[in-house]
C-alpha cells in the first residue's frame, strides 16, 4: 500500500497523539510506531563560527511528515554543499516529529465488501509520525559567512517547494 498525499495529514484539527516511552516501551500508550525518516538534524560544519544567521519560517499552522522534512533536508544541504563546500556552512533541523500519524486502511478490490469492517472500530494503526508547526515558528536554521545571500535564497526556495503550506526565508 502506497503513502497518502500529504494533504490527508497536514492540518492541525486535532489533539496531538504523542505518547511513547523511551526507557519502557511496554509502557506507551502508542505501540508500533515506525522509525523517523529524519536521518540527521545537523549537517554541515558544526563547530565552525559563522556570522551569517537565516531561518526558514511557518506563515501557518501545518503538519509536516517525517518524509518531508527529510527531502528539504537533504535538498537545502546538498545545494549549500555544491555552492560553499562541506564545511561553509551548518544546517540544523529546528522541529522535532513527536506526533503520530493514523491511518484506517480500507480494503479495495473485489469481494472487500464481504470483510472490510468500514468505520467500525475505525482509530487507525500508527503509519507515520509528523511535526506540529506553528505560525511565526523556525524550522530551519541556516549559518553562514557572510555575502551569501543569494545561495541562501535559492536553497531555501528549493525547500518550500517540498513543503505544504506556506514560508518566508528570514535572510539575516
Amino acid at each position: 500500500m502506497g503513502i497518502r498525499p500529504a494533504k490527508c495529514y497536514n492540518k492541525i484539527n486535532k489533539k496531538p497523539y504523542t505518547r511513547i516511552s523511551q526507557r519502557r516501551p511496554r509502557k506507551s500508550y502508542v505501540r508500533g510506531v515506525p522509525a523517523s525518516k529524519i536521518h540527521q538534524f545537523q549537517m554541515g560544519n558544526i563547530k565552525g563560527d559563522f556570522p551569517q544567521i537565516s531561518y526558514l519560517v511557518a506563515k501557518q499552522d501545518v503538519q509536516l511528515r517525517t518524509n518531508c522534512m527529510e527531502s528539504v533536508r537533504v535538498v537545502v544541504s546538498k545545494h549549500l554543499a555544491k555552492n560553499l563546500g562541506d564545511t561553509g556552512f551548518f544546517m540544523k533541523i529546528m522541529v522535532y516529529p513527536h506526533h503520530i500519524l493514523r491511518e484506517n486502511a480500507m480494503a479495495t478490490g473485489a469481494g472487500a465488501d464481504r470483510f472490510s469492517q468500514g468505520m467500525r472500530q475505525s482509530f487507525g494503526i500508527p503509519t507515520g509520525q509528523a511535526a506540529r508547526v506553528y505560525t511565526g515558528q523556525k524550522i530551519i536554521m541556516v549559518k553562514t559567512p557572510a555575502g551569501k545571500d543569494e545561495i541562501i535564497k535559492e536553497a531555501f526556495r528549493r525547500g518550500k517547494s517540498k513543503l505544504s503550506g506556506t514560508w518566508l526565508s528570514q535572510i539575516g
